[in-house]
């Protein structure tokens, strides 16, 4: 990463609200989940609100983005392959927000009539304005926060296989884990119940823990008995904004 410019980057599914430096900010909802269908046009708007005692300038955009081994969501400016973005309008590419001020944002995602069903999936980028930091490298950072969008487009669906089941060491305790792979064209969130059995024939159950996957890249889940976790397994979809509204 260029030390010109470093980035913190926030991507939340939970509400979402952001302070470092002087990027503080508010964007609700944090992840939007929709139908639409083949031809026509989506449209929804979200809040930003500027949570600081300063007017604040801000760059909205789009982006695309995919998971890394570890579930965790990696943002890329450069549309993708098979992206949806060029479908995708936003309202302004720039906005200042007075102190503690509010502004419903809108978007629209216009689906060509030649589209096949597949899920639209993209990112709304909100980033704060660049600051140096002090220190012995004064480094330009700025923050930003990631809206996540899944836009289903006509008949799609996960299609989701287990495909081992094993005993896995994680953190030094042994654990029950299934491989689970999704071959489907749309995102899913798992949850399951365990059911182990002992030695002796008795029985405990609970919640399984499972972590994010993704199609054609099959997830080890560590399944453990007491704790929850909603997980993902998202398609292989993609997203650089060449439409603007």
């Amino acid at each position: 990463m260029s030390l010109h410019r470093i980035v913190f980057l926030l991507s939340l599914l939970a509400s979402s609200a952001v302070g470092a430096q002087g990027f503080s900010v508010l964007v609700t909802p944090p992840r939007i989940e929709a139908t639409a269908k083949v031809g026509s046009t989506f449209r929804d708007v979200i809040e930003i609100t500027n949570v600081s005692d300063a007017s604040s300038h801000y760059r909205v955009y789009t982006s695309d983005w995919t998971l890394d081994a570890n579930a965790a969501a990696v943002f890329d400016n450069k549309l993708a392959e098979d992206s949806c973005r060029p479908w995708v309008g936003i309202e302004a590419k720039e906005i200042t927000l007075g102190p503690r001020g509010k502004r419903r944002y809108r978007f629209e995602v216009a689906i060509p009539k030649d589209a096949v069903p597949r899920e639209c999936r993209f990112a709304i980028m909100i980033e704060g304005d660049p600051e140096t930091v002090k220190g012995k490298l004064a480094v330009p950072v700025s923050g930003r926060i990631g809206v996540i969008v899944y836009l289903a487009v006509g008949d799609v669906a996960p299609s989701l296989k287990i495909v081992t089941t094993a005993i896995k060491n994680v953190n030094g305790q042994k654990l029950p884990a299934l491989k689970v792979s999704n071959t489907g064209n749309a995102h899913s969130r798992l949850e399951g119940y365990a059911e182990l059995v002992d030695a002796n024939g008795k029985l405990d159950s609970g919640p399984g823990k499972f972590p994010d996957i993704g199609r054609g890249n099959p997830a080890n889940c560590a399944g453990t008995t007491g704790r929850r976790k909603q997980a993902d397994s998202r398609a292989g979809l993609s997203g650089e904004n060449k439409r603007q509204t």
